[in-house]
């Protein structure tokens, strides 16, 4: 029982304190992220002047909860399709900067003397940056609708897969304490096989049964099944020898594909944010302000490579996939900073013991020096292309403009290329699936149809059953690996009908080259069950791929399973694009240009009110389009002058960063608080009309009480009452008025 009572003191010191002091940072406009850990060092065991927590194994195992609801909350804003849709600009961005700053920071950790391990994680950790305070300050700054804040969130997308594969090869790297080329190398397959299987797996299995049972599912249920699948998966991966944060943002990314996606998201927030707090209040727990007065230099040096590496690599990775100068800079300077990942990998290191303890408050330390610097940078990187424009050569220049006029670098595929990306998906995909088959054959379906049949049948005809059921299960992936769709087989053709001799010699390569594939799986089966490799063996494992080869028409199960498979995969979309097929096919035509798609809400204060769009003239004032409005459920698309604006009309615009920024400036006018009419309350009073009363043998229509802004409710004359008197009610002395209005109109007449 005192455990428990410890664990509830330790609870309410970490839940009080952290929601004190980031009330005392949200009233600074500060991020909440540094309130929490400033609330952690205070709890803390290096600061007496405050209670300190008791239990600091248990927080522990709270903050590795905090981690998991963390990563989960960020799989659910992920989606794969994202990594799939960034673009170009934003791979290139990321891979720049994330490499350049692995290598930096693996030398400069030598340099400081820091072990090789020490080293490696430490450029793990400087080469992310932090998706929570970028979109923070950018919310501050008002930026979020420019067109390099598309080309910085597209790049934090990148950076979180990277750093999710990262944890999990530090993590083997860190356990098994070398570089061996082998190990690391089954390590990565490992990774893939899992990460593939359950990507498969969950999307042909979690949408359909979301759909299915979505009928009876309120907000409790569908919040009690999405945190049950949360953490088996995490059970499953831990189960594998994975981190737990790859199970929960894997299923959380798996969940991000469902129409559900928002709405599971919107459900676990309160809880993200409450576990949340709990890690990082951990992470402020356990800075040593003895050991950063120890080793300040160490952090001026790590904080001065971290702003000014990652703002010039980053700078030039956006440069680098074809856009402008200007955004390249804006994105540069954008994402000079680390955050919540490099509390996460530093943890990891610390808890795997290859990381020294001073390292993980000097890591802090960088975090939050380079989070107060970041909304500084962001508006620094416009005056500082102003200042460097000038300076460039026009050779220079003239170069920049003929290299960015494509925009993203990444053209349109040629029918080779599309044939071989399909091919290897598709072996990538279903080899996934027939080495899962066969591994849950070999090591559970076998070992239990023996434990039934052993000392019944003979060992051969267990062996027989077993690679005869393998075989069964496996069908569909063999003939996914050997066969091609019709969009595909559409390429094939084409590429044949040209007249080159050599597409028909490729193709009939590549089509023996997966139907080897094919029977090296179904010789594995047999090798496996048979335990020989003897010519017979060959020769029935070709006998079955043939005929699956030359019958696979006859088999829908295939045809089926990737149906629904890609069905669940684009349902979320689908409904996207039927709920907004404007935005949906418009952004992809617009993604290599400066103007771009913006919402806008027209603020009730807003000088437009009331107005129509030919009278606004704002092509002409402001360089911009309406191509939508929702107005409560109605959206009008493409709307024509004689459309008028009200409040909290949703708009969406067209036009560069520059007019819409402007143009926004107007729509969302707020009225300052000084500004703002004084509200007065209606009241109901009561008087007595007497001699010297302005209203005396008067009536209704002769006194205007309406036009004063008053009404008469009732008046009583003796034991006779009048109410909601008519106009030509005349008052006498004595009568007692019933009056409603505002306290100083009622006044005149009193």
């Amino acid at each position: 029982m005192h455990e428990e009572i410890s664990l509830v003191h330790d609870l309410a010191l970490i839940l009080i304190s952290a929601g004190v002091i980031t009330l005392i940072f949200k009233l600074l406009k500060q991020p909440l992220v540094l309130g929490y850990i400033v609330a952690g060092f205070l709890i803390g065991p290096y600061f007496t002047l405050f209670p300190t927590v008791i239990g600091e194994e248990r927080i522990t195992e709270w903050s590795e909860i905090g981690v998991i609801f963390l990563l989960f909350a960020l799989g659910l804003e992920f989606s794969f399709k994202k990594l799939l849709n960034v673009g170009g600009s934003a791979l290139i961005t990321a891979v720049t900067e994330v490499v350049a700053m692995l290598c930096i920071g693996f030398f400069v950790g030598q340099l400081l003397g820091w072990t090789v391990l020490e080293s490696i994680f430490l450029g793990g950790m400087l080469s992310m940056s932090s998706t929570t305070i970028i979109i923070k300050a950018f919310g501050d700054l008002n930026l979020r609708n420019q067109k390099f804040t598309t080309i910085v969130f597209g790049t934090l997308v990148v950076e979180d897969i990277v750093a999710i594969l990262m944890m999990v090869m530090l993590s083997t790297v860190a356990v098994s304490r070398q570089f061996a080329g082998g190990d690391m190398i089954f390590s990565l397959l490992k990774l893939v096989f899992f990460l593939t299987l359950c990507f498969l797996v969950g999307i042909y299995v979690i949408p359909t049964f979301l759909r299915k049972f979505h009928k009876g599912m309120n907000d409790e249920t569908l919040l009690i099944i999405s945190i049950g699948f949360c953490f088996g998966l995490v059970a499953l991966a831990s189960y594998f020898g994975f981190s737990a944060a790859l199970g929960a943002f894997l299923m959380g990314s798996i969940l991000a594909e469902t129409i559900e996606g928002i709405h599971i998201e919107h459900l676990t927030k309160n809880i993200k944010d409450l576990f949340g707090a709990v890690f990082f209040v951990s992470v402020g727990m356990m800075v040593n302000p003895h050991t950063l007065v120890l080793y300040w230099l160490p952090i001026l040096i790590l904080t001065l490579v971290t702003i000014f590496g990652k703002t010039f690599f980053s700078s030039a990775g956006v440069l680098l996939s074809g856009q402008p100068l200007k955004i390249s800079l804006q994105s540069g300077f954008s994402l000079a900073q680390i955050g919540e990942f490099a509390f996460i990998i530093a943890s990891l290191g610390y808890s795997l013991g290859v990381m020294r303890e001073f390292i993980y408050p000097v890591i802090i330390t960088i975090s939050v020096i380079t989070t107060f610097t970041t909304p500084y940078f962001i508006r620094l990187a416009n005056p500082f292309y102003e200042w460097l424009n000038p300076k460039l050569s026009t050779k220079f220049k003239t170069f920049l403009d003929n290299y960015t006029s494509g925009g993203d670098l990444v053209k349109s595929e040629s029918d080779w290329k599309k044939l071989m990306k399909y091919c290897f998906t598709n072996i990538l995909v279903y080899g996934v699936l027939s080495i899962a088959v066969i591994l849950g054959f070999s090591r559970r379906v076998y070992p239990f149809i023996a434990s039934l049949l052993v000392n019944r049948i003979p060992d051969l005809l267990i062996n027989f059953v077993n690679a005869l059921l393998t075989i069964l299960v496996m069908i569909p992936f063999l003939i996914g690996i050997m066969s091609v769709n019709r969009k595909n087989k559409e390429i094939t053709d084409r590429l044949i009908s040209d007249g080159h001799k050599g597409n028909r010699r490729r193709i009939e390569a590549l089509t023996l080259f997966r139907i080897f594939l094919a029977t090296l799986f179904v010789t594995v089966v047999l090798f496996i069950n048979f335990k020989t490799t003897s010519w017979p063996v060959i020769f029935i494992a070709l006998a079955i791929i043939f005929f699956l080869f030359f019958a696979h028409k006859n088999f829908k199960a295939h045809q089926i399973m990737e149906d629904r498979f890609l069905s669940n995969l684009n349902q979320r979309e689908e409904h996207e694009r039927r709920k907004s097929p404007l935005r949906s096919s418009i952004s992809a035509q617009l993604s290599n240009s400066d103007i771009h798609l913006a919402k806008v809400t027209v603020s009730p204060d807003s000088p437009f009110i009331g107005k129509s769009l030919k009278e606004l003239h704002l092509r002409k004032n402001y360089n911009v389009n309406i191509v939508k409005i929702i107005r409560g459920h109605k959206e009008i698309y493409i709307p024509d002058g004689n459309n008028c604006l009200y409040p909290s009309d949703q708009l969406t615009v067209i036009g560069t960063d520059e007019h819409i920024t402007s143009f926004t400036k107007v729509m969302e006018i707020q009225d300052s608080e000084e500004s703002q009419p004084q509200k007065s309350e209606i009241e109901l009073a009561s008087f007595l009309v007497k001699e010297e009363s302005p209203i005396l043998g008067k009536n209704l229509a002769q006194i205007g009480f309406r036009d004063s802004g008053c009404l008469i409710i009732e008046v009583d004359r003796g034991k006779e009452s009048f109410v909601n008197p008519d106009v030509s009610f005349t008052f006498e002395e004595g009568d007692l008025v019933w009056i409603a209005g505002q306290k100083d109109k009622i006044q005149q007449f009193t």
